[in-house]
């Protein structure tokens, strides 16, 4: 697995330099050193890499006198349930979001042969970041018409109601949904939007849409992507942003796709700062005049970048589980969630692709809470600000933050 260089050492070095916050010290204990003892309290059946490991593990470490006293390193927080929260979700990849099984089984309908993405236990397999790039676009390659990514609509939202989630956008790119004809791209939508219906009158979930380019694939299809996108928006389509490999080209390659779908009126977000560093935040903010950020996290090696953030209302959509699954950050407590956020700036909580991170919604914030000691307050604080964060118009944005008001 690769980690990005320097990222760690400059976590560190941000650390040191700033010292406590709030009258807390930054440095906390790492329940990493007590794996052993953490497996001998999971209980049976959870497995390493699944989204139930370790899930309320400091609660079952009391039946063997855990908590802070027991459980060395581990502090007992309060206990609440993480799924009957509701949560909004502001960065997720439909064709990320895809179960392993559901790939599989439409490869086999296709007779299609993918199973060298796929592990012994059938979850996806992959090396490191550029890997899982590859492994994305092979699992998409099975998606290729409307109705299979209706399907794929109602088999993400599924999983995404499960968890608690009352509104979520989803990342959507012509790329893979036509290949960028406009005519095509408009009956792929048509097929999600009618499963996004059918998943909010069966689990009360709402989606959005929000169209992404793919950097690698270069800004000329971007322009492609930025048509399509600007000839769709609307009510359900309701964003435009950029996503892939952070190093492949300049983000200013990329003002012609921007400027188009601000015209159109969609509202912008960027992927950065996730394997790019801070300097790539930077020019996602003055390149492309984004107001989310996707990921961002990076932000922290630089103090400067991070006021400037809180000070303009800058909204990081954060993925933490997304980012130690792929190296950036060793575990949980190294994430710098709780930093950013202690430090003014606006972070919320998201997937990004659900399946591939072994992850879910619920467990994020399980995990969170444990790390952090983060309670229902901070959650309910975080579902707020990814409401007034969406890209979704005000009688939504209503309805939402009133379904937040009454939990």
């Amino acid at each position: 697995m690769v980690r990005q260089p320097g990222a760690e050492a400059a976590v560190e070095h941000e650390r040191r330099r700033s010292g406590p916050v709030h009258g807390r010290p930054r440095k906390r204990p790492d329940l990493d050193r007590h794996r052993p003892h953490a497996r001998a309290c999971a209980g049976r059946g959870l497995r390493r890499g699944r989204p139930e490991h370790r899930t309320g593990w400091v609660r079952r470490c009391r039946r063997f006198g855990g908590g802070a006293s027991g459980c060395r390193g581990a502090r007992a927080r309060k206990e609440f349930s993480v799924t009957a929260l509701p949560k909004v979700e502001l960065h997720l990849h439909l064709e990320g979001g895809a179960p392993p099984a559901f790939i599989r089984g439409l490869a086999a309908e296709k007779h299609v042969d993918i199973s060298g993405i796929f592990d012994a236990q059938g979850a996806y397999k992959y090396r490191d970041f550029w890997d899982f790039l590859k492994v994305y676009e092979a699992a998409t390659s099975v998606l290729t018409t409307p109705e299979d990514y209706r399907r794929l609509t109602l088999a993400v939202l599924e999983e995404s109601a499960a968890s608690g989630v009352i509104y979520s956008e989803t990342f959507l790119s012509p790329d893979f949904c036509g290949g960028r004809d406009v005519g095509a791209w408009r009956e792929y939508l048509a097929a999600i939007r009618d499963a996004a219906d059918e998943a909010e009158a069966k689990d009360g979930i709402v989606l959005r849409g929000v169209v992404t380019c793919i950097r690698h694939f270069g800004p000329e299809k971007a322009r492609e992507t930025a048509v399509c996108a600007a000839e769709t928006a609307g009510d359900w389509l309701v964003g435009f942003g950029i996503a892939g490999d952070e190093r492949a080209g300049a983000l200013k390659d990329f003002v012609w796709s921007f400027d188009c779908a601000r015209e159109a009126g969609l509202r912008l977000t960027a992927h950065a700062g996730e394997w790019g560093g801070p300097e790539s935040v930077r020019d996602a903010l003055d390149d492309l005049g984004v107001e989310r950020i996707g990921h961002g996290v990076r932000a922290i090696e630089d103090l400067a970048l991070v006021d400037r953030l809180a000070e303009d209302g800058i909204v990081l959509e954060v993925c933490p589980g997304s980012n130690i699954a792929l190296g950036v950050y060793p575990n949980w407590r190294a994430h710098p969630i709780d930093r950013l956020r202690e430090r003014g700036v606006k972070v919320t909580v998201s997937t990004d692709d659900p399946p591939f991170f072994h992850t879910t919604m619920s467990h994020e914030y399980d995990q969170l809470a444990d790390a952090f000691d983060w309670d229902e307050g901070v959650f309910a604080d975080l579902a707020r600000v990814s409401a007034l964060a969406a890209f979704c118009d005000a009688d939504t944005r209503a309805t939402i933050l009133k379904k937040l008001e009454q939990t």
